[in-house]
């Protein structure tokens, strides 16, 4: 069995897409009109620094990922058992699943990058080592408040979001008891309760859409779970708010599907996940 997997943002980098950009002109220059930039100048070049904001990154590494996914299906490798992505890396996973098309996504992830990059007060910080009750312990002794468990990468890195003066008096107390951490290069402190506008504007915009279900199962990061039935919506607008539970969506594939193996379109990150997932590290 195989789990094909999407990276999402941080995964970007100038020159990233060059290798299919020609295998689909018709399919970019459309993305390009959509969004109103020249996506092949953005990705190859990115002469205006652009690549690295959150409204240019969501759309590009959508339409990136999709290609090198359709490239990937031209060249009649594996079908995959599972679809799933981390983050926005769920988007192309539910595309590949045949739940909206092309258009469709790149429509919801262009919003989606737009509110998100609109939510720029606060940041988000790697955490090692430390479980998330001991964290919260940890910020409950120094009165820290304010600080969301964004993200659960493995079993020894969790993600904490929050707004700037949080997030310092965080680093301190992490500080205090030599606890490692590294601030993370966002603009906001993604899928936390400080996404709570983008999450309301984003469940207005995304009525106006249908979807199908999967054709192949998609682990959904809000629950770790294949999506069910007429859940797309619902779980996409959550998906805003709510942490990335990573850990468990591989540990749930390791534990139900014997001899699952794991691929991975966008970059190695997931896989290294994937591995210390396994190991336990």
């Amino acid at each position: 069995m195989l789990a094909l997997m999407f990276a999402g943002q941080g995964s970007q980098g100038k020159g990233m897409g060059v290798e299919v950009f020609g295998r689909y002109p018709g399919l970019v220059h459309f993305a390009s009109e959509v969004l109103g930039y020249d996506l092949v100048s953005l990705c190859a070049e990115d002469p205006e620094n652009l690549l690295g904001r959150t409204e240019y990154t969501q759309p590009a590494l959508y339409v990136v990922n999709a290609l090198r996914t359709f490239e990937r299906m031209h060249q009649e490798d594996p079908s995959a058992d599972f679809y799933l992505g981390h983050s926005l890396g769920e988007y192309n996973a539910l595309l590949a699943a045949g739940v909206f098309d092309f258009e469709t996504g790149l429509r919801l992830v262009a919003k989606r990058g737009e509110l998100m990059a609109a939510a720029s007060d606060g940041g988000m910080t790697a955490v090692m080592n430390t479980p998330a009750e001991q964290l919260r312990s940890i910020f409950s002794e120094d009165d820290v408040d304010g600080i969301d468990i964004a993200g659960f990468n493995t079993g020894s890195q969790l993600v904490i979001a929050a707004t700037p003066p949080q997030l310092t008096a965080a680093h301190a107390a992490l500080e205090r008891r030599d606890i490692r951490f590294v601030p993370l290069k966002v603009s906001a402190p993604f899928h936390s309760r400080y996404m709570e506008p983008a999450r309301v504007q984003f469940a207005e915009f995304i009525e106006q859409f249908s979807f199908s279900d999967p054709i192949t199962p998609v682990i959904s990061n809000v629950t770790a779970r294949p999506y069910e039935p007429g859940q797309v919506a619902r779980l996409l607008t959550e998906q805003l708010v709510t942490p990335v539970r990573w850990t468990d969506s591989i540990r749930a594939l390791l534990d139900n599907n014997d001899g699952v193996e794991f691929a991975e379109i966008g970059g190695f990150a997931l896989s290294q996940m994937v591995f210390k997932i396994k190991t336990g590290a």
